[in-house]
């Protein structure tokens, strides 16, 4: 199966690249890929930069490129639910967006959802079923916007729209806009880095975590990939 790969960090870039067997590097239009093989699927990967725009141009690109059966969109989120603690695994079994408002426009769009799309993106549910019931992991509604969270104010916000959210990232909603529109199946699969109202300094708390927390991500989907035909 050829599989796309996307982060928004290099550092998470460097942990995901000894994972490629026969790694080579190419360039479309100043966009690196690293390709390689990971057990029986040709992987493209790449780190898209931060925010939504950054996120859609990238995974254009890659389908444009590479034409991938699936995308999955790894790295960290923050956690918007007290069931979701720092290190454990969210998958999005939907994803939307917690930032946009067309409702002046559209009457019928509701808060978060883009004119003529549906309010929420469906994750790959072949790659869910396979994930659910792991140690850890919480299936459920990833929001996207390009703000980074630090506060009970905006989880409040974020809560008051989608009660349902389990954690809040700035890329899995924009890849997997992209995704739907190319129609390309799409997974996105978040560690948990910080819980804003913990007690401590959340900032601080994001800093610490790049020592763990990429590689747990990322040795879950080389898992994933190896038990998928």
């Amino acid at each position: 199966m050829r599989v796309g790969i996307i982060v928004a960090m290099s550092k998470e870039l460097e942990l995901l690249k000894p994972m490629l067997e026969n790694l080579r590097v190419s360039d479309n239009n100043g966009i690196k890929f690293y390709c390689g093989t990971i057990g029986n699927h040709k992987i493209a990967a790449m780190h898209c930069g931060v925010g939504k725009v950054n996120a859609a141009i990238g995974t254009v690109t890659m389908i444009d490129t590479y034409n991938p059966e699936l995308i999955i969109n790894t790295g960290v989120a923050g956690g918007v639910n007290k069931e979701v603690n720092v290190m454990d695994m969210v998958v999005g079994s939907q994803v939307c967006y917690h930032d946009v408002w067309c409702g002046g426009f559209d009457d019928n769009a509701s808060y978060g959802q883009v004119q003529g799309l549906p309010l929420y993106f469906e994750g790959a549910s072949k790659l869910i079923s396979m994930i659910e019931n792991y140690e850890n992991v919480h299936c459920g509604l990833i929001v996207s916007g390009d703000q980074f969270i630090n506060t009970m104010e905006q989880i409040d916000t974020i809560k008051e729209h989608f009660p349902q959210a389990l954690a809040v990232d700035m890329e899995s909603g924009a890849i997997a806009h992209a995704c739907y529109v190319m129609k390309t199946p799409f997974l996105s699969m978040r560690v948990i880095s910080d819980s804003p109202g913990a007690g401590h300094d959340n900032s601080k708390q994001y800093s610490d975590f790049w020592v763990d927390a990429p590689a747990h991500t990322l040795a879950m989907v080389k898992e994933l990939l190896h038990k998928l035909n």
